[in-house]
């Protein structure tokens, strides 16, 4: 069964949209699922619906709402700069760890409750690691500002994904990742670009896609609390 969105209130009292998809058959924990620069688009629905089907009750918060409510772009020209404007020079990006951690404290009273996150959400997968509560894993993919801040120490378990030919992070950035060699976290290369798990991208890598995320099911069932 598909979600939908819903209103939710955060910690500075904005009403935003979170996509809320209910499992299918037994609950197996809660997941915030963390949105590209492009909103909470059909593909990031159709992942939430996916991780619901596998019995997780799924949040994605459309964290761009205060600034551009309903925002959903596609992967070039006006939607790609306006999402890079968002992200970038609009919305701050400690304000989307809040909301995320108010989704995840949301979920928290019904058992264990995951992280995972694409591009911009993968870089907030990383700090929910690093910097939440209430986190029993996470997976991040491709997020940018990981290398930038491989010396924070995960504070939960955590596995990274990228893409060996990602233009937009250059490998010596991922090896800093490698090398803080953090015993709670471990870094996955694949043999792709950057965005590699959506299907609406010009990257796109099915095999990659397919293992990355049989690994983040594989963390999250074995971080289950």
């Amino acid at each position: 069964m598909a979600g939908r969105m819903e209103k939710m209130t955060m910690s500075d009292g904005a009403e935003i949209g979170v996509y809320h998809a209910h499992p299918g058959g037994e609950r197996r924990g809660g997941l915030v699922l963390v949105q590209e620069i492009f909103g909470v688009t059909d593909h990031i629905r159709d992942v939430a619906d996916e991780y619901a089907a596998d019995g997780y009750e799924v949040f994605a918060p459309a964290l761009f709402d205060r600034e551009h409510p309903g925002f959903e772009a596609d992967y070039s020209g006006d939607g790609l700069a306006r999402g890079v404007e968002l992200a970038r020079q609009l919305h701050p990006f400690d304000l989307s760890l809040a909301d995320v951690q108010t989704c995840v404290d949301a979920l928290a009273a019904r058992g264990p409750v995951f992280v995972v996150g694409y591009c911009y959400g993968g870089s907030i997968a990383w700090f929910a690691a690093t910097r939440m509560t209430n986190v029993a894993a996470a997976s991040g993919y491709y997020g940018s500002l990981i290398p930038g801040a491989a010396g924070e120490v995960p504070r939960v378990p955590v596995i990274l994904h990228f893409g060996r030919y990602d233009s937009g992070i250059p490998m010596e950035g991922v090896e800093k990742v490698i090398a803080a060699d953090h015993p709670t976290a471990t870094v996955y290369l694949y043999d792709a670009g950057h965005g590699f798990n959506s299907d609406r991208r010009k990257d796109y890598h099915e095999p990659s896609a397919d293992l990355a995320r049989e690994r983040t099911l594989e963390l999250f069932e074995a971080n289950a609390r």
